[in-house]
């Protein structure tokens, strides 16, 4: 892991970075599986009002998903449906104090991850101990889906054939959450 001096980025800061898509995402998530579904934040800002006045939608601040596989409790019970929150300075720096992280930087997805998981399915809680027993299939998903919500702007370019000329987009989502 890169220490950072003054001036500059942390491994953090560059892997969030890296995560980083489309907030309002809505549709098929990365890899066509799971879906990935944004929801209005609970609770308005005193901006709202003035935002809605000048024609801009409201921030949104949590975003719905679905898992591809879904997380089996210890009871035997499949949670697919969750909620993630947009990832603030102190969810990206408190995980670097972490032991486990310094001991194995790709951990750091996973403490990130259990921060910003708001809901998953019916259970009261969800933790970095959740996201460690998640199947790895659920974890490349919620990595790539942080990307996107965390994002300012998108990763999908429009392109055109250059044989055909017919225009479609394309994903250009970046590494993994926790590698360089």
């Amino acid at each position: 892991m890169r220490r950072a001096g003054p001036g500059a980025q942390t491994a953090t800061t560059a892997n969030m970075a890296n995560m980083g898509n489309a907030a309002g995402v809505a549709g098929t998530a990365p890899g066509g599986t799971g879906t990935a579904h944004a929801s209005p934040a609970a609770g308005a800002s005193p901006g709202m009002d003035a935002s809605r006045a000048a024609g801009r939608e409201p921030l949104r601040t949590e975003f719905e998903f679905e898992l591809p596989r879904g997380f089996v409790d210890e009871s035997g019970t499949v949670h697919r449906n969750g909620a993630m929150r947009l990832a603030t300075a102190r969810d990206e720096l408190i995980p670097l104090r972490d032991v486990r992280v310094r001991e194995n930087p790709a951990y750091l997805s996973v403490v990130l991850l259990g921060r910003v998981i708001t809901r998953l399915g019916t259970l009261g809680s969800v933790h970095d101990g959740t996201v460690e027993n998640m199947f790895a299939s659920d974890l490349a998903f919620l990595q790539d889906f942080y990307r996107q919500i965390n994002a300012e702007g998108h990763t999908r370019a429009a392109v055109a054939c250059p044989h055909c000329e017919e225009s479609f987009e394309v994903e250009l989502a970046g590494s993994r959450l926790g590698e360089s």
